[in-house]
């Protein structure tokens, strides 16, 4: 009887124990599947719109932006005078496309300003000789030349600007005029307050800005008004059925 009641005080004991350690263990498991007061919440994704984006605000100066640390310190374009910047960690510069821009933009002012200098021709007179009409001929010959070039390079110009538009907005980033930033582009994971970018639907497009005045621009990108921000517009570039890109835009704001 003894041996059996030391036996029952030994297995009560141990019980204890064994109660104890159980309610610890499920004491903590609680408490590491709650939520502690002074966990950090997600930070909630930063809105591509009237606010600007990382510190970028519509408008601002140049130097001001560049102080911010936002964006990349040396320029991808300068093309027409505008300045455009990519974000820090964005593409870098691109020296042979720069140059090409360069050239391209040099020989069409080059040609565009003879062109305009250019005299009217009077053409031949009644009664001119026959020299001096082969020498008429001959300079209408020459200025039709150069107009024709001043056109291929006006165009040759205008393809340039598209392929520095396109490479911008893809990539995000900001562009300066003199006035300062004229247009903001938002990095292809940035999404407005109605949750389009990238990748988004046409119809979500739609559904999001119709009912707020979107149109076609005659760029042929889909605008619409920038809430608050008189003369800026939001731009939507579409491939197929999706949003390619979106930035915003003061249409008015000009290059150097």
């Amino acid at each position: 009887m003894q041996g059996t009641q030391t036996f029952g005080r030994f297995s009560g004991r141990r019980a204890g124990v064994v109660l104890t350690a159980a309610a610890v263990l499920i004491g903590g498991v609680a408490c590491s599947s709650g939520s502690s007061p002074d966990a950090a919440a997600p930070a909630a994704p930063e809105v591509f719109g009237p606010a600007g984006y990382r510190g970028l605000t519509l408008g601002m100066a140049k130097d001001a932006a560049l102080a911010g640390g936002k964006l990349a310190s040396a320029p991808t374009s300068t093309l027409d005078g505008c300045t455009d910047f990519s974000y820090t960690g964005g593409p870098a510069p691109d020296p042979a496309r720069m140059k090409a821009e360069a050239d391209t933009e040099a020989k069409a002012e080059e040609l565009n300003k003879k062109a305009d200098e250019l005299e009217a021709d009077p053409g031949s007179k009644p009664g001119a000789s026959a020299e001096e009409s082969a020498k008429s001929a001959e300079k209408s010959a020459k200025d039709a030349r150069l107009f024709a070039d001043a056109a291929q390079a006006s165009a040759d110009l205008a393809g340039k600007r598209e392929e520095r538009d396109k490479a911008f907005v893809a990539a995000g980033g900001a562009s300066f005029g003199k006035d300062g930033l004229r247009e903001l582009a938002a990095p292809s994971d940035a999404k407005t307050a109605e949750g389009i970018g990238a990748g988004s639907s046409l119809a979500g497009l739609k559904t999001a800005y119709d009912a707020k005045g979107m149109k076609v621009g005659d760029n042929g990108r889909f605008q619409v008004p920038v809430d608050g921000k008189p003369d800026w517009v939001y731009e939507f570039t579409v491939n197929g059925d999706k949003v390619g890109s979106v930035s915003m835009i003061n249409p008015k704001s000009k290059c150097g």
